[in-house]
């Protein structure tokens, strides 16, 4: 079963004044399950994680009402205000929809840095913890230390990394990146997704991000690494077809049951 464990879809009509602005010609359009099928059937992809893109629970609502109706839409990833008073009830009451698999809070967008390292953070990850839940890491290279001292408070939670904490490829960053990478992929409860790493390389060819996804490969080794189209973000840098192809040529054959789909099933539950 292969599954692509990062996808989005959107409205724009529900997203008025956020990303993507309309420069972004390639992907500012409406992306729907029907933009997304012929893909899928493409390169023989059984199943998918949808994924949140707005600090919304109405986004997270709409979600959840395409994954019942959509059966290649195996879980879902939302979204909670995990600092909010009532968190705890919200959690838990958002993981009563049998396809929530996942709380993703768009950490590279708030502006405090290390928002994430709070323990006031505590009641709303023992909800998530009690309902099976992944906190999906939307993190840059920044985030890194932050997450790991959330991560080592909370080793009973499961957490992915998502986009490979997009490194700076296209300046050649490395180094940090790499060190504080590391650090969490020695945290047993800590994943990491091969997504993303396309549209961080700018002007670099593609095969500059390789070093990257080798790395963590290397890191987190097969068993705790899951591809991610990152669709349609990944249409800033390529195509659907690219990625995938890159990556299954990255990602030795032998690997490929886990990371295409066995990790994503086990992870998320589905």
């Amino acid at each position: 079963m292969i599954i692509d464990a990062h996808q989005h879809f959107w409205l724009l009509k529900d997203r008025a004044g956020a990303w993507p602005p309309p420069e972004l010609t390639a992907i500012y359009r409406d992306f729907c399950p029907a933009d997304l099928t012929p893909q899928l059937e493409r390169h023989g992809i059984d199943g998918t994680i949808l994924v949140q893109s707005l600090p919304s629970s109405a986004e997270t609502e709409a979600l959840l009402h395409l994954a019942s109706q959509h059966a290649f839409i195996l879980g879902v990833v939302g979204w909670a205000d995990m600092k909010a008073p009532d968190a705890e009830a919200t959690i838990a009451d958002l993981a009563k929809a049998p396809k929530l698999k996942g709380l993703r809070p768009m950490l590279q967008d708030i502006a405090e840095d290390g928002w994430i390292d709070d323990p006031a953070l505590a009641p709303a990850v023992e909800a998530m913890i009690e309902a099976g839940l992944v906190f999906d890491a939307l993190v840059m290279p920044r985030h890194l230390p932050f997450l790991e001292n959330f991560a080592r408070r909370h080793p009973a939670l499961t957490i992915v990394i998502d986009h490979g904490a997009k490194p700076d490829i296209a300046e050649g960053h490395y180094r940090d990146w790499f060190r504080a990478m590391g650090r969490l992929a020695d945290l047993e409860n800590v994943s990491c997704k091969l997504s993303g790493l396309l549209t961080e390389r700018g002007n670099q060819l593609p095969q500059a991000i390789r070093p990257y996804a080798e790395t963590l490969l290397m890191l987190f080794g097969a068993q705790r690494v899951l591809f991610g189209s990152d669709w349609p973000v990944v249409e800033l840098a390529g195509t659907y077809a690219d990625w995938f192809a890159q990556a299954r040529a990255i990602v030795p054959e032998a690997d490929w049951p886990r990371i295409f789909g066995e990790n994503a099933r086990q992870i998320y539950g589905v």
